[in-house]
């Protein structure tokens, strides 16, 4: 059982013990089969008790008593001698109580009903969490070095500060560092979630993982291959899971001075009234405030309610991975939200042209889309689809990290960037692109300025009121991204959000999480990419944004969305809160049980008899009430 049933201690599983337990079907699950026994059990023996044969039913009985405490009493055992109470002690003792008084029936029934709630929710909530390590697999096995004069081919983990690497076009490079000869593009997606790459240039820094797209680069590392930006986003991303693994679930948190304060009470009662009467009479008597006080209904009908809702989440495209998570999920007042394939398309498209007199749109993405037809830099794909159709041009060349050339009629056409090519007239307003947030590409025919093609990773068209819904449901929302400033500045006015953070590191968006999470209380952080891994780690709550998001992004993250529409966030918010009210409800109406049987018991107005009866009516009233988590209302954007 997990930490979230109360029952014992997480224990770590590796990614392939996880992989198995999460592919193994359920009628080979112990955690599920064990539970389903003792409720076959325990019917049984009732149609037996009905038929007059009451010795097969008693010993039916007592199959199902000790199947079902076998899922939760070793587990509440261990933690008592830990030091640690918790609500599956108390449900021990009041089964232990029930048979000493002679009623072993309804000792099963409690066994066989908290078993089955926990199991529940217990493969509700069933994840891997091994996949983390996936990360560490974007660094290639083997370096080429420069030594000696000659190029030496070492294993990455062996590589050193201040070493030379030389990566050619469409290697992976293997740990961070500065390039000293050589220009090219690099496709940092995986690493920074952003779609368009980034060309560098001596000088410029580069980071393990990105892929070298273009000319031949000379890198002077300077980290050590088992010491860099990945390995620092796979060591953030496990502290976080393990402070946020420590969290202790909402029953536990009641049952903390619930448990220790019932025990004593059913202590006094004994003693007290051993002292003062009859033995027997008060020992009994202690015994059924003892059953009289547990929480019968809280224990059973907590995590009924997390198992409906979760499992009505996963209807509408929202998988939460655990009791905890769904219970915090309804708090939360703040919003982080990545830009890169999250608020935008992670789709570059041409959202602009700019043309000299005498040239047409049409004409200039023809031009482009000519030489681009070549290339395979995500901008060219971009160009290409704004112009199917297009001939192919003659001679086409490219100059790595500034742009390709060719003869396309009789004419030489060179696209490119605006560092390698004059923008002529149309400077001033390829400047008004740039600072809208497009990367702006320069379009010559026969060495004169022709057009510009501006190149945008489009908002998501439902964002807007996305942050407005959310707004109306009082949660504030904060863009972190990688980008550069100007960019992220202009899609948070698109998107009407005020809090921008941009050029981020990994490692600065889980500082900014943190410093949300002191300035704001509870805070989500929505992302889809590797360096998204450590903020969502960080977060109270990490949503992972499609299925098609990194792995690292999955594994970090509490809930997962299986679609990409962003509509899905104020919907699974308020499906939480929801689901945390009727949860409340059902702990209200549980410690009201407690309190008003509890003196009843006391004063030996209601025997142990008619105790479990109203705890057995509770728990059905509990029960249908937390059902009521499985209905899904329609959240309705405007």
């Amino acid at each position: 059982m997990s930490a979230a049933c109360g029952c014992d201690e997480p224990e770590t599983q590796t990614g392939e013990e996880a992989e198995e337990e999460q592919g193994r079907p359920w009628w080979r699950d112990a955690g599920i089969m064990v539970p389903v026994f003792s409720g076959v059990a325990f019917l049984t023996g009732l149609v037996l008790e009905w038929s007059g044969l009451e010795v097969p039913a008693l010993v039916l009985f007592w199959i199902g008593l000790l199947l079902g405490a076998s899922t939760f009493t070793p587990g509440a055992i261990r933690k008592l001698f830990k030091g640690k109470l918790s609500i599956s002690l108390l449900m021990t003792i009041s089964a232990i109580g029930a048979v000493i008084l002679g009623y072993v029936e309804e000792a099963a029934a409690l066994a066989f009903l908290y078993s089955i709630a926990e199991a529940l929710e217990d493969k509700a909530m069933d994840r891997a969490r091994g996949g983390l390590r996936a990360l560490l697999k974007l660094v290639p096995e083997t370096a080429t070095i420069r030594q000696g004069g000659a190029s030496v081919e070492v294993a990455a983990k062996d590589l050193a500060v201040r070493q030379f690497m030389l990566v050619r076009p469409g290697e992976r490079i293997a740990t961070d560092g500065i390039v000293r000869t050589g220009r090219s593009s690099l496709d940092t997606s995986a690493i920074t979630g952003e779609s368009i790459p980034v060309e560098v240039e001596p000088g410029d820094t580069v980071s393990a993982g990105a892929i070298n797209t273009a000319g031949a680069l000379e890198v002077e590392t300077t980290a050590a291959g088992t010491d860099n930006s990945l390995t620092t986003i796979v060591d953030l991303v496990e502290k976080a899971q393990a402070e946020k693994g420590d969290r202790a679930r909402l029953a536990d948190r009641i049952a903390r001075p619930l448990v220790p304060g019932v025990l004593i009470l059913a202590v006094l009662v004994a003693v007290i009234g051993s002292l003062f009467g009859d033995p027997e009479l008060w020992i009994t008597r202690a015994l059924v405030v003892l059953v009289a006080a547990s929480p019968c209904a809280l224990a059973i009908s907590v995590p009924l309610t997390v198992v409906a809702a979760i499992g009505s989440a996963s209807k509408f495209g929202v998988i939460i991975k655990s009791g905890a998570v769904f219970e915090r999920f309804g708090v939360i007042r703040h919003v982080a939200v990545d830009k890169t394939g999250t608020l935008t398309r992670n789709e570059p498209a041409v959202n602009a042209v700019l043309t000299a007199d005498g040239v047409t749109e049409a004409q200039a993405l023809a031009w482009a889309a000519a030489l681009e037809q070549h290339s395979t830099h995500p901008l060219a794909s971009a160009i290409t689809a704004a112009a199917p159709g297009t001939p192919v041009a003659d001679a086409v060349t490219e100059q790595a990290g500034h742009g390709i050339e060719g003869t396309l009629d009789g004419a030489r056409i060179t696209v490119g960037s605006p560092r390698w090519l004059d923008a002529g007239s149309l400077g001033d307003r390829v400047a008004g692109l740039e600072e809208q947030g497009m990367t702006v590409v320069i379009v010559h025919r026969d060495g004169t300025a022709a057009a510009a093609i501006g190149v945008r990773d489009e908002l998501r068209p439902e964002v807007p009121e996305v942050v407005r819904t959310l707004a109306g449901q009082g949660v504030e929302v904060t863009m972190l991204t990688g980008d550069n400033a100007r960019t992220a500045r202009a899609l948070a006015a698109q998107a009407w959000i005020d809090d921008v953070r941009a050029e981020l590191r990994p490692q600065d968006k889980a500082s900014a999480i943190a410093e949300l999470g002191e300035k704001n209380g509870s805070v989500a952080m929505i992302g889809d990419g590797i360096n998204d891994a450590p903020a969502l780690a960080a977060a109270d709550i990490g949503i992972a944004m499609g299925a098609t998001g990194s792995d690292a992004a999955i594994e970090s993250a509490d809930v997962a969305f299986t679609g990409h529409d962003l509509r899905l966030l104020p919907r699974a918010f308020d499906h939480a809160r929801r689901g945390r009210h009727i949860i409340n409800q059902n702990i209200v109406l549980s410690l009201l049980i407690i309190t008003v049987l509890l003196p009843l018991a006391l004063f030996g107005v209601l025997g142990l008899a008619a105790v479990v009866l109203v705890h057995e009516i509770a728990e059905v009233v509990v029960i249908l009430n937390g059902l009521r988590a499985a209905r899904a209302r329609k959240e309705q954007i405007s």
